[in-house]
C-alpha cells in the first residue's frame, strides 16, 4: 500500500509537476539586448497577469477606503486622479517582476531615465496643481459657493476642478486659478466658519459736530439699508482725529459678501442725505497758504524809470 502511494506521489512529481513547468518555460518571444539574451515565458507573462491582478484588487480597495466620505462630485474628482496613480504604480510592478524574473531592466532605465527627468520638469507645476486639488477635496479648506479673496480680487468660488479652481469675480469675470495657489499662498475665505462677515463705511463729520447724533444718525442708516443684518447689530466707532474731520467708522453685518459694495454704496447715499438733512458737514482737507517776500525783494525797491 505504501509503495503505491509513492508511486503515485513520483507520477504527480515527475509527469504532472514537470509538465507544468515545462510549460511555464515555453519561450514566447527571444532577442538579445546588450549582450543579454531575454527570453519571454509563458509563465513570465502569467506572473505579471498574476500581478496586476492583485495590484488591481489593492488599489480598488485603497480607492474605495479614501473615497468613502466623499461626496460623489468629489469622489468622481479622485477618481480621475487615482487613475493616474494606478497607471504609475502599473509601471513600477511591470519593471520588478521582470527584475524578480532574472530581466536586467537596468538598460531600460538608463535609456528612459532622461526622458523621465525631463517629462518630470515638464510636469512639475501640473502635479502640484493635482496635488492641492487633492488636499482641497480631502480637508475641505474650499467649497463651492465660498467667498474667496486672493491677489486684492473678490469672487465666488463657482467650480473646483482637479487642476484649477474658476472664481467668478464681482465684475461678472472668470477668474482661474490653479490649485497649487491654495497651498503656496495665502487666501482669505469670507465664509470658511459662517455665511455672515462684518463690513465697515468710514466718514469724517466736521470739528464741532455733535458726535452722539452723528452716532444715532449712523446707526438709524445702517438699521435702515437692506442687505444688512440687524442680529449682530451694528455699531459705530469713533475712530481718529483726523487733520481735517473726526473719523467715524459704520460697522455691520452681511450675509453675502459679494455684493457688499452694492450695500456700502447705498449706505453712503443714505449717510450723505441724513447729514445733509440734519446740518451735519462732511469737510474736505483744506489748507491755508501764506505767501510773504524777502525784505530786499527787487518788488519793494522803486523804479528810477518810472
Amino acid at each position: 500500500m505504501q509503495s503505491g502511494v509513492e508511486q503515485v506521489k513520483e507520477v504527480i512529481q515527475e509527469n504532472i509537476w514537470s509538465n507544468i513547468l515545462e510549460f511555464f518555460r515555453i519561450e514566447i518571444l527571444s532577442f538579445d539586448s546588450g549582450g543579454n539574451q531575454i527570453k519571454i515565458t509563458v509563465g513570465l507573462i502569467l506572473l505579471v497577469i498574476f500581478t496586476f491582478a492583485i495590484t488591481s484588487i489593492f488599489l480598488r480597495w485603497t480607492r474605495m477606503f479614501l473615497t468613502r466620505k466623499l461626496q460623489e462630485n468629489d469622489r468622481l474628482k479622485f477618481i480621475s486622479v487615482f487613475k493616474f496613480i494606478k497607471y504609475l504604480v502599473y509601471l513600477i510592478v511591470v519593471l520588478l517582476t521582470l527584475s524578480s524574473a532574472g530581466i536586467d531592466i537596468t538598460i531600460l532605465l538608463t535609456a528612459s531615465a532622461a526622458f523621465f527627468v525631463g517629462l518630470g520638469l515638464a510636469l512639475q507645476e501640473l502635479f502640484q496643481d493635482m496635488i492641492g486639488g487633492l488636499f482641497i477635496i480631502i480637508d475641505k479648506t474650499l467649497l463651492v459657493g465660498d467667498i474667496i479673496e486672493i491677489e486684492g480680487r473678490v469672487g465666488r468660488v463657482i467650480e473646483i476642478k482637479l487642476r484649477t479652481t474658476r472664481v467668478l469675480t464681482r465684475d461678472d469675470k472668470i477668474m482661474i486659478i490653479p490649485n497649487h495657489k491654495f497651498i503656496s499662498d495665502i487666501i482669505l475665505n469670507y465664509t470658511q466658519n459662517h455665511i455672515t462677515t462684518r463690513e465697515s463705511v468710514k466718514v469724517g463729520v466736521a470739528y464741532g459736530s455733535d458726535t452722539l447724533k452723528v452716532k444715532t444718525l449712523l446707526l438709524e442708516c445702517a438699521m435702515d439699508q437692506i442687505g444688512i443684518e440687524k442680529k449682530p447689530k451694528p455699531f459705530v466707532l469713533f475712530e481718529d482725529f483726523g487733520d481735517s474731520a473726526l473719523i467715524f467708522a459704520l460697522h455691520f453685518f452681511v450675509t453675502d459678501s459679494f455684493v457688499d459694495p452694492k450695500i456700502k454704496s447705498q449706505l453712503r447715499f443714505k449717510i450723505d442725505d441724513k447729514f445733509k438733512s440734519n446740518n451735519i458737514s462732511i469737510p474736505f482737507p483744506q489748507r491755508d497758504v501764506h505767501m510773504f517776500y524777502p525784505n530786499n525783494s527787487s518788488l519793494d525797491k522803486p523804479n528810477p524809470d518810472e
